[in-house]
């Protein structure tokens, strides 16, 4: 009986979850969806650098959706068995709450572990990815964006003009830029050819010029000055083609034991440790709330109510629209130096687990309902139960 009832609430809660899953990763990927097919329709990027990309952003949604799907999963399993008053019978056949809580306990397990090697392997290794795809993408629509005699305005305040391109060395001869980087001066550079030259290290593109000249005016004082030089580099930004915002490894991208070397490194130069303390704390907190959601998912879930679905989804999502609000919060203030990060980083565990605490404590202090239903009644709901018992073992 144990084993069974066991299997029954896990195998409950297998397909809600999986729904859960789907459902919400849907929803948060709705708006970079949408901007992946703008890169391969308008931008030109090849669809598999696009899939990709996509394949290393899911990490980042993965960390959220599966606790939230968690907990959605829990309350329409427990709802269900609550609204057929299968949970009722259970607890009259002398059944607590912590055997029923025992296989959302091992599931509270799994998607725990899940979500610690997502936040602890999958996604620094998504995030490292998805830079240098990013750049390589920008690399490629920077060198294929300089056409020949074509005004080229895709980098910031650089207009760049070309007369020929080499087809065998990519050679750019006769170049001609309009350079308006500096507001208070305005420059038109000319030179004999060109050459993109890509720095792997920084991830960085140059545009390296030969032989010319730089023709600057200045706009309050209207000078003009002329410079001869025989190599000229100008360094193209990229982050105007794509959203790639960085050259260094972000904490994200570390793992623990390059988060712990980090905060060394940075304690011996004197430099501010909130950063990489955050993202340490972050890949821990995140995946805790696995069980805090299963911890109040159990007393929720069991109440009985007749939308079982809809109501499901509107407390997981209120739960989780409230959990991430105080982990927001708790980066903000870690990142201003307001409080310690293991402080801030644990806020909302430490809340949401006491009231889960509370409510849970709560139900299985409660007396089982053997007096609200009638003899026949109950009877019924015990052979119910045992029926779909035996078909799951």
């Amino acid at each position: 009986m144990p084993r069974r009832l066991d299997r029954y609430i896990f195998l409950e809660i297998l397909a809600p979850f999986g729904l859960g899953v789907a459902a919400f990763t849907f929803i948060l990927l709705i708006a970079r969806i949408l901007k992946l097919v703008e890169l391969v329709i308008n931008r030109g990027v090849p669809p598999l650098q696009t899939l990709k990309l996509f394949s290393c952003i899911l990490p980042f949604f993965l960390e959220v959706t599966v606790p939230t799907a968690m907990l959605l999963a829990v309350l329409i399993a427990l709802g269900r068995l609550s609204a057929d008053s299968e949970i009722t019978a259970l607890r009259a056949s002398g059944i607590s709450l912590s055997q029923i809580a025992r296989p959302i306990a091992a599931f509270v397990v799994v998607t725990w572990a899940l979500t610690s090697v997502l936040s602890l392997y999958v996604r620094p290794w998504g995030h490292a990815v998805m830079r240098r795809t990013l750049y390589e993408i920008a690399k490629t629509r920077a060198a294929a964006g300089l056409s020949p005699q074509v005004f080229n305005d895709d980098f910031e305040n650089l207009v760049i003009y070309v007369n020929r391109i080499d087809p065998a060395t990519n050679v750019l001869e006769r170049v001609v830029i309009a350079d308006d980087r500096n507001p208070e001066q305005r420059s038109t550079l000319f030179a004999r050819e060109g050459r993109l030259v890509p720095n792997e290290g920084a991830q960085m593109l140059v545009l390296r010029l030969l032989d010319g000249s730089i023709h600057t005016l200045a706009r309050e004082e209207e000078s003009y000055h002329k410079t001869d030089f025989a190599e000229y580099d100008i360094r193209l930004d990229l982050t105007t083609l794509t959203t790639l915002s960085q050259t260094g490894v972000s904490p994200k991208e570390m793992t623990i034991k390059e988060l712990r070397a980090a905060i060394v490194r940075r304690s011996s130069k004197g430099r501010g440790l909130a950063p990489v303390e955050v993202e340490l704390h972050r890949k821990f907190s995140i995946p805790f709330a696995c069980f805090v959601f299963g911890i109040i998912a159990i007393p929720l879930g069991i109440q009985p109510v007749r939308a079982v679905r809809s109501r499901g989804f509107a407390v997981s999502l209120v739960l989780t629209f409230c959990y991430y609000v105080f982990l927001t919060g708790g980066e903000t203030l870690a990142l201003g130096g307001y409080l310690p990060a293991v402080v801030a980083l644990w806020i909302p565990n430490v809340v949401l687990g006491a009231l889960g605490i509370y409510l849970f404590v709560g139900a299985t202090n409660e007396r089982p309902r053997r007096d609200g239903l009638a003899p026949g009644r109950a009877a019924a709901l015990r052979a119910l139960v045992a029926r779909r018992l035996r078909r799951t073992g």
